[in-house]
């Protein structure tokens, strides 16, 4: 028997007054962005902003759906735009925030299950890592330096191979 320990780093800034100016700029876009929400049954709004490589930043927002879970997470829905109106652009970075009458928002959240596998077959696709900002409305901020890093032992194309 072996024993396997799996470790990453992230950095935790204070507030968003402490980070570099361009990621400060998308986290404040990604907080604006969670008033587009669409989320009348969770009250849980999430927005997300993400920077290419080229420098155009895009947005995205949760959209719910009475037919649960019919709905798409803010990640899924920013990464399908960007797809479909940069289809061969990396991402550089992407800012995720979250606002909620309902519970506290002051400490930072990572993205659900399936929007890590997605962030993850992005990063792959494109061959390029996406940092991630996550942050409340309030509170401190996490910069991880890769989405792959929150999915270890993950399912990916080389599981399919041979198929």
């Amino acid at each position: 028997m072996s024993s396997i320990t799996y470790q990453f780093e992230y950095e935790v800034f204070d507030s968003i007054d402490n980070l570099m100016p361009a990621d400060a700029l998308l986290l404040q876009k990604a907080r604006e962005v969670t008033a587009d929400a669409y989320a009348p049954y969770s009250q849980f709004h999430v927005g997300a902003a993400a920077s290419l490589v080229n420098g155009v930043i895009l947005t995205g927002s949760n959209q719910e759906n009475a037919s649960s879970p019919a709905g798409i997470c803010a990640e899924r829905v920013l990464l399908s735009s960007i797809s479909v109106l940069h289809p061969a652009i990396p991402v550089a970075s992407m800012a995720i925030s979250y606002n909620s009458r309902h519970t506290r928002v002051d400490h930072p959240i990572t993205p659900c299950g399936i929007c890590r596998q997605t962030l993850q077959e992005y990063e792959f696709r494109l061959q390029r890592p996406i940092r991630l900002v996550l942050s409340g409305t309030t509170g401190p901020v996490w910069v991880i330096q890769a989405a792959s890093m929150l999915l270890p032992l993950s399912f990916t194309n080389q599981d399919l191979a041979g198929l």
